[in-house]
Parts: structure tokens; sequence; C-alpha cells
């Protein structure tokens, strides 16, 4: 499933526990940008029980506000190509770890 808005493209996928929610930039974003953002939202969509893995490039003032955005999800976990898999960040359960790595095959 895609969300579009102006500058930014989100992708859902939806496998098992996890999402992994996959951002593309459209432009260059600007910091006042983060106003306009509107991500996939959990409970809406169906994954506020999953733990979500979050992918793509963008600044790290973007990543922060989706982590933010996402707090509520039961884990949430950053990709890291360089180790093919995404590194556990944040968990309200007992069943992740963070620094925990979830390999790719896994949310695939």
């Amino acid at each position: 499933m895609e969300y579009l808005n102006d500058f930014i493209k989100f992708s859902v996928k939806k496998k098992d526990d996890f999402t992994l929610i996959e951002f593309e930039l459209l432009r260059e974003l600007e910091p006042s940008d983060l106003e306009n953002i509107k991500p996939p939202d959990p409970v809406k969509e169906g994954f506020s029980s999953s733990a979500i893995i979050l992918s793509g490039r963008g600044p790290i003032w973007l990543y922060g506000y989706l982590i933010h955005f996402y707090h509520p999800v039961r884990a949430i976990a950053i990709f890291d190509p360089r180790l093919d898999g995404a590194v556990v960040i944040e968990t309200h359960s007992r069943n992740f770890k963070v620094g925990e790595v979830i390999k790719r095959e896994e949310f695939e």
C-alpha cells in the first residue's frame, strides 16, 4: 500500500508480526515540512500491534519525527543495509530487545 504526500512517498508491507514502512523523498526536505508529513497511521491501517521497520534515505531529524510518531507500536527497528537487517531501537514487548538485529528475511 502506498501513501503519497507532496514531497514524500510511504510504502507499507505487512508480513507476520512485522510492518515494513519504506519512504522515498520526492524532493529535498526542509525542517518546516515536518508539520505537513502524514505517515501511515498504525491504528487506522491496522498495524499498531506489530513491530515496524523504518527504511529510507532521509535526514536524521526525519527519523526522529517518525520514531516519535510510531512510539505506540509494539517495537520500532531501523533498517541498516550493512547488517542486512533492522536494529530494534525501541520496544514495548518482551519479544524484542533493544539492539537486536532482525534479519531481512524475517520481514520481507
